[in-house]
């Protein structure tokens, strides 16, 4: 099983416990251990079988949850989780996607309401009988009846990229133990960086097409073959997504990349340009219209198809319609930001608050993957369902940090500098839930909405700019607070925000949790446009979590950032001078 798999039914698990009323201890050890799997990159095969390694170096799995990820691994089933599922009436799994709707909402109304169906939900909704219930009420009911239609929407069902891309690694590794495998590449929206994924795309170079698609169908992910063919094969593979790989001929294979990568809004671009050329363009390469002869003028690579219609290589993120032609032909493509770019990560919790890992365990894994700087940005008081930190405690976490900065430069040049952050509440009534001479020490302050988020658009828009103007505030944390296939944003006058961002030289947060990438690849562009200097941050909470740094890197790629668009790309020297408020 992918890691992306068994953190899924992990969750499963736990929201079947807390359904049950299960003992909460139980319920956050399940919740954590699906969190932990899900940000860890490397496969937990390869931890299963090294001799010298143990699920139980892994922060928060004990014995039994070791035992239980290596059954899921040998077998594919956690008896545990079938045994929940029986005992658990099966509308209520639907009922748990609607957003705002956990465990113990489902179980009341299930208690209350005869519902069978999601539809009963809406019906019930629709008479009023929701807004009848105790602790819900008429604008939790109108809440609940919106995202509805949300959670039955097929496109908040995709795979999160990142899942996508667990499958996507394992298929090409499998795929590259075939001695008929020449070359093998991932197409379709997972190389676009599309936030989520579909299906999959793989094109394989071979001279021997059969020894392939047998080599493909044997793949022990495999669920089964939907259809098996000469040049193409479909599987249903993990999570039930459907892998379609596609055999191609060397002569062809840039032109095939090109045209399964997409989008096909780009591509109707593509091919409406080259026939103003009297060319043509498709999956085989760029020939000339109404040619009898076959010939190919270009088709091995990317390169050569878009230099026959006199375009610039255009990155693959780019490739929306979205005014990448313009740029392309005029010479004017962006430089994309890349990984070895950032110099720091500016967004991180600690067991101070929710984090599994001590501050030096953090400071430590950000060393081994080669930043220069990271702020430490536990939760305010005001989250108190994550322990969050009064100004006493802040001050002892700032006087740690000052202590293991020494250490870290006792021996000279510094390998990381620590800043002493926090990530402050903005308060459902406006303003911070820290006091401005509490602020005023701190180095980097991410101030966040975490509670109130049903409020108008007019006081959740009011709420975030006066985050913006404040003085001590350095960048607003997730902005729209959306988390993709769970929960849409709030609503929010996004234009005024970054407007005001602008003005205010407060940055904006590119959030790279898979789960919520937010700003998205279209606010960010917005905010690039408007002078915005935007942070790409993990808000890691375990040392693994701190990998998720790609992917908000390609949410930047999609929007068009280089790397001067983004704060945390300069030395620490340089952060520190723009962030200058006046």
């Amino acid at each position: 099983m992918t890691n992306a798999e068994i953190a899924s039914i992990f969750d499963h698990v736990a929201d079947l416990l807390e359904y049950q009323g299960s003992n909460v201890f139980r319920v956050r050890a399940y919740r954590n251990a699906a969190r932990l799997v899900q940000g860890i990159v490397e496969p937990l095969t390869s931890i299963r079988d090294a001799s010298d390694r143990s699920f139980l170096e892994l922060d928060g799995i004990g014995k039994d949850l070791a035992q239980k990820l290596e059954t899921l691994l040998d077998s594919g089933q956690l008896p545990m989780l079938k045994q929940l599922e029986e005992e658990v009436p099966k509308v209520v799994f639907d009922l748990m996607r609607v957003p705002g709707l956990g465990p113990k909402k489902v179980k009341l109304l299930m208690a209350s309401l005869e519902l069978e169906s999601l539809k009963d939900l809406e019906v019930a909704c629709q008479e009023g009988r929701v807004s009848l219930l105790k602790g819900f009420g008429e604008k939790t009911e109108q809440s609940i009846l919106s995202n509805i239609a949300f959670a039955q929407n097929p496109d908040n069902s995709r795979l999160l990229w990142d899942e996508a891309d667990q499958i996507v690694c394992l298929l090409i590794q499998w795929m590259k133990e075939c001695p008929a495998v020449q070359r093998i590449e991932a197409a379709g929206s997972w190389r676009r960086g599309r936030e989520t994924v579909g299906d999959i795309d793989l094109l394989v170079e071979s001279r021997k097409p059969n020894e392939v698609m047998d080599h493909f169908l044997a793949w022990e992910h495999t669920d089964h073959s939907i259809v098996r063919g000469d040049t193409k094969t479909s599987i249903r593979g993990p999570h039930g997504i459907q892998v379609d790989m596609r055999v191609v001929e060397k002569k062809s294979f840039g032109a095939a990349w090109q045209y399964f990568t997409g989008s096909k809004e780009h591509n109707i671009r593509l091919r409406s340009r080259a026939k103003k050329l009297g060319l043509s363009i498709n999956e085989y390469g760029v020939t000339e219209l109404n040619q009898t002869d076959g010939k190919i003028l270009a088709g091995k690579s990317e390169k050569d198809i878009y230099k026959a219609v006199g375009l610039d290589w255009i990155p693959p993120e780019l490739r929306e319609d979205r005014g990448e032609f313009e740029l392309s032909e005029n010479g004017e493509l962006p430089k994309l930001i890349t990984l070895t770019d950032i110099c720091g990560d500016l967004h991180m919790h600690t067991t101070a608050t929710d984090g599994e890992a001590t501050l030096a365990e953090m400071a430590a894994a950000a060393v081994d993957r080669g930043l220069s700087y990271i702020a430490i940005t536990d939760h305010s008081k005001r989250v108190t369902m994550a322990r969050g930190l009064d100004a006493k405690r802040l001050y002892e976490q700032w006087e740690e940090i000052d202590c293991l900065n020494e250490s870290l430069a006792r021996d000279g040049s510094p390998s990381l500098v620590v800043l002493k952050g926090i990530e402050v509440d903005i308060l459902e009534k406006g303003g911070l839930d820290l006091p401005d001479d509490v602020l005023s020490h701190a180095d980097w302050v991410v101030a966040s909405l975490h509670y109130g988020q049903q409020q108008s658009q007019e006081q959740i828009t009011d709420r975030l700019l006066d985050a913006i103007c404040h003085p001590y505030v350095n960048c607003i944390g997730h902005p729209t607070g959306r988390l993709i296939n769970r929960r849409p944003a709030y609503k929010v006058d996004l234009q005024r925000v970054i407007d005001a961002a602008a003005e205010n030289t407060t940055c904006l947060e590119i959030n790279a949790n898979p789960w919520r990438l937010d700003l998205d690849d279209h606010l960010s562009a917005a905010a690039k446009e408007a002078g915005v200097k935007l942070a790409i941050s993990t808000d890691a909470h375990t040392t693994t979590g701190l990998d998720v740094m790609r992917c908000g890197i390609l949410q930047a790629r999609r929007a068009g950032l280089e790397a001067g668009d983004v704060v945390n790309t300069r030395p620490l020297s340089a952060l520190k001078e723009i962030l200058q408020k006046t």
